[in-house]
């Protein structure tokens, strides 16, 4: 057994999937020494991802990749059959968009489910990285038995989970110093060989927490929606502090105070976003119904986070002075460092005022080109590569994504370009009485105006 796990841990990491998971899973995992192939079939990827430049922005993956790719510890293939067979261990960490109803869409996990099937010539362990409905790995296994079944093999294999909580901006901190290392396995060998592949990440002494495989598949569907739970309590906070004059940040500060709430994730602002938050929540939720259990709280979580965006959006609207024809945006992505605008409260506030007949100007340093993607290059949304130049003539200023760079601006230049001096700030990044005194008229998330 030693013998194998050593020559797992120096070589043999095949992850499939090159998006924000499986791109950062397989890049921390060669920076660690280990030998590691990621499988995609997106050949303008592959072509960037082998040029050294990661198609997603990430602090501090562009280094990583370049220096793991000259020192030949990891490569990118469209060759799937050679991956599997010149591999030990193999990381599922393709997409599980959601469907229309919102729950998850696993075909691409069961996709590579059978493909590994199909091509294995001995053991296997395979372990999914993708975010699943609890149960995937049983249909994981399933799969792979039947497939095998088919060919007429019994080759060994076993089927564990490893969800991940990398914090986008953060990931590559989060995957090389883990606070907790989640593994959901069957089987003693599998438990060993995750453990032994783990190890060099925590000589923090951070824990590696091993379960059953179900429990699991839980654990970051609850984790997520914990989170997403906590924001969504403190915007309906923030609602009742505007209309009864109390102040979100005070009380934000009072009972972050209690060490049974902590300080972490109880800023109100437009609402959550991202590839995570959303999709977990609505696919649980979706998981719920379809065994009788209706998640009533979550369900107001999801509800609460819509009409978090749509009471801004509201405040913005009856708030603009009469004859207004241009917004200012600044930040597009759903949180600061990151280009990912996916479920971006800022997208629903853009497309309401281009609806409206707006002009509407923005800038994010990251997210731009995104941005304009998903738009389709519309003619009533300028994009710009200066914050500042993106005020010029705006009636109203709005802040959806906290940016660094917005919180200490030049507030006497942002008065020279404005046609109104109005600030929308679905953050709270400033203080109310400083930005009054600077000529402002300030609106913010459950602060008296």
């Amino acid at each position: 057994m030693q013998q194998q796990l050593f020559k797992l841990y120096l070589m043999r990491i095949t992850v499939f999937g090159t998006g924000y998971v499986g791109l950062v899973t397989g890049v921390c995992f060669a920076e660690m020494g280990n030998n590691v192939t990621c499988v995609d079939v997106d050949q303008n990827k592959l072509k960037t991802l082998r040029e050294g430049k990661s198609p997603i922005f990430e602090p501090g993956l562009d280094s990583l990749l370049v220096s793991n790719i000259k020192a030949n510890r990891i490569t990118f293939t469209d060759d799937a059959v050679s991956s599997i067979n010149n591999t030990d261990i193999i990381f599922i960490a393709v997409g599980t968009p959601p469907k229309d109803d919102g729950t998850a869409d696993i075909q691409f996990v069961l996709n590579v489910a059978e493909t590994i099937a199909k091509t294995m010539t001995e053991y296997k362990l395979v372990v999914t990285k993708s975010t699943v409905p609890v149960g995937t790995f049983k249909k994981i296994k399933e799969t792979i038995d039947r497939t095998l079944k088919a060919r007429g093999v019994s080759h060994g294999f076993d089927v564990a989970s490893n969800p991940e909580f990398l914090r986008e901006g953060c990931a590559i901190e989060d995957c090389l110093k883990p606070n907790r290392v989640v593994i959901g396995v069957e089987s003693q060998k599998a438990q060993e060989i995750l453990t032994y592949l783990y190890e060099p990440f925590l000589k923090n002494g951070n824990p590696i927490l091993a379960m059953d495989p179900a429990s699991s598949e839980m654990t970051k569907y609850a984790a997520n929606a914990m989170l997403a739970a906590k924001i969504s309590l403190m915007n309906e906070f923030s609602r009742v502090c505007e209309k009864l004059g109390a102040d979100i940040e005070a009380v934000r500060k009072g009972i972050g105070s209690d060490y049974r709430i902590g300080p972490h994730f109880i800023y109100a602002g437009v609402g959550y976003g991202g590839s995570c938050f959303p999709k977990d929540v609505s696919a649980l939720i979706r998981s719920g119904r379809e065994i009788n259990e209706e998640l009533h709280i979550l369900s107001a979580v999801e509800k609460t986070n819509q009409l978090q965006r749509q009471k801004f959006i509201e405040t913005v609207s009856k708030n603009l002075n009469p004859g207004s024809k241009c917004i200012a945006v600044w930040g597009v992505s759903f949180k600061p460092g990151t280009d990912d605008i996916r479920e971006a409260p800022a997208l629903d506030i853009i497309q309401h005022f281009v609806d409206q007949k707006y002009l509407v100007q923005v800038y994010d340093p990251v997210a731009a080109e995104n941005a304009k993607n998903y738009f389709n290059n519309h003619p009533s949304i300028k994009f710009f590569d200066d914050q500042y130049e993106a005020l010029k003539s705006a009636d109203a200023l709005v802040i959806p994504t906290e940016w660094k760079s917005f919180r200490e601006p030049d507030f006497t230049k942002m008065k020279s370009l404005m046609n109104h001096h109005l600030i929308f700030d679905g953050r709270n990044i400033y203080s109310p009485k400083y930005i009054r005194q600077q000529g402002f008229k300030y609106h913010s998330i459950g602060r008296p105006q």
